[in-house]
C-alpha cells in the first residue's frame, strides 16, 4: 500500500458524457480517505479523432495525471503507446486500464477480471458445460476469455461479424487447448443443448432498445450474462427471468471493473459493495 492520497485519473473515450464510472471512482475513492479526481476526456466532445490518442497520452502525464481508463473507441490503439503490457491486457490485446508512474505507462484490462468476479457473484455455481456467446467485439473478447477461465468447457461464439466471432475462435481455442471454442452454427440449435448465454452486443442499450435473439430461442435450463447496464433490466433479462431463468446484470461488470481499476491505481482495497449499492443509486437518479 502506498502512502500517497491524492491522485488525478482520467477516462479517455468517446461519447462518454454518460459514464457513471467518474462518479464511482471518486465516491469510493472519498470513502478511501483519498483526495481523488476522476475526469472525463471525450473526444467527441473535444470534436477529436482517435488518432489524438498519442497527444492526449502526452498531455495527461505532463498535467501529473496518475492513471488513465480506456474505453470505446482505444482500447485496441492506445497498445501501442505503451511501455508494459499486464498479461490479461496482453493476451487480449485490448487495455482499459494505464498507469502513469514514474515515466511509464503500464496497460492492463479489467474486463474480463470485471465480468468474471460479477459473474461468480452473482451465479454461483451454475453449470459452464456449453457457453453460448452473443458478440465478439473488444468487450465480447474479454469476457469469453473470463468464461474459459472460469471453466466453460465449449464456448461458441456468435457475431453479426462472422470473419471476427471465427478469428476469436480461434485465438481462444489457441489459448485453451484443452476447451472447445467454436463461432457460427445454427443459433436455435446450439442454445436448445446450452447451459448458458452470454450477451456482449450493445443491442438493449438505451439508445439500441430491443432483443438480440428471438425470445422463443430461450429456454429456462439456461442462465443468462448481460453485460449491457443502462438500462439495469434489459429486454434479454427481462424475457429470461419471465421464463425462470437465472440472470445476472452487466451492472456488476461496470462496477467489478471500476473496483480493480481503482485498486490498480491506488494500491488499496475498494468496498465492492459499497461501490454497487452507489451504482444503483446512480442509475435511479
Amino acid at each position: 500500500m502506498t502512502n500517497k492520497t491524492s491522485y488525478l485519473i482520467g477516462l479517455i473515450g468517446s461519447g462518454i458524457a454518460g459514464s457513471l464510472t467518474p462518479a464511482m471512482h471518486e465516491k469510493e475513492g472519498g470513502n478511501l480517505g483519498l483526495n481523488y479526481v476522476y475526469r472525463r476526456i471525450d473526444l467527441q466532445a473535444l470534436a477529436l479523432e482517435p488518432s489524438a490518442l498519442p497527444d492526449l497520452l502526452d498531455a495527461a502525464e505532463r498535467m501529473g495525471y496518475d492513471g488513465l481508463n480506456i474505453t470505446y473507441p482505444c482500447k485496441q490503439s492506445v497498445i501501442p503507446l505503451l511501455d508494459e503490457l499486464d498479461p490479461d491486457a496482453r493476451a487480449l490485446g485490448a487495455v482499459n486500464t494505464v498507469v502513469l508512474k514514474d515515466g511509464k505507462r503500464i496497460g492492463y484490462n479489467t474486463d474480463g477480471s470485471g465480468f468474471a468476479r460479477a459473474f461468480q457473484r452473482g451465479l454461483p455455481g451454475v453449470p459452464m458445460e456449453r457457453v453460448v456467446q452473443l458478440g465478439a467485439g473488444g468487450a465480447g473478447a474479454a469476457v469469453a476469455h473470463a468464461a474459459l477461465t472460469m471453466g466453460a468447457r465449449e464456448l461458441r461464439l456468435f457475431d453479426s461479424d462472422a470473419a471476427r466471432a471465427a478469428s476469436l475462435a480461434a485465438e481462444l481455442a489457441a489459448r485453451f487447448p484443452d476447451r472447445i471454442v467454436k463461432s457460427g452454427g445454427d443459433l436455435r440449435e446450439t442454445l436448445a443443448g446450452a447451459s448458458g448465454l452470454i450477451h456482449a452486443t450493445p443491442t438493449g442499450m438505451a439508445k439500441l432498445p430491443g432483443l438480440p435473439l428471438p425470445a422463443q430461442y430461450l429456454h429456462k435450463a439456461l442462465w443468462v450474462a448481460e453485460i449491457v447496464y443502462f438500462p439495469l433490466e434489459t429486454e434479454l433479462l427481462k424475457a429470461a427471468k419471465a421464463l425462470g431463468c437465472r440472470t445476472v446484470s452487466g451492472g456488476g461488470m461496470a462496477v467489478c471493473q471500476a473496483v480493480d481499476a481503482l485498486r490498480i491505481f491506488t494500491g488499496r482495497e475498494p468496498d465492492a459493495e459499497r461501490m454497487f449499492a452507489h451504482f444503483q443509486s446512480l442509475l435511479e437518479r
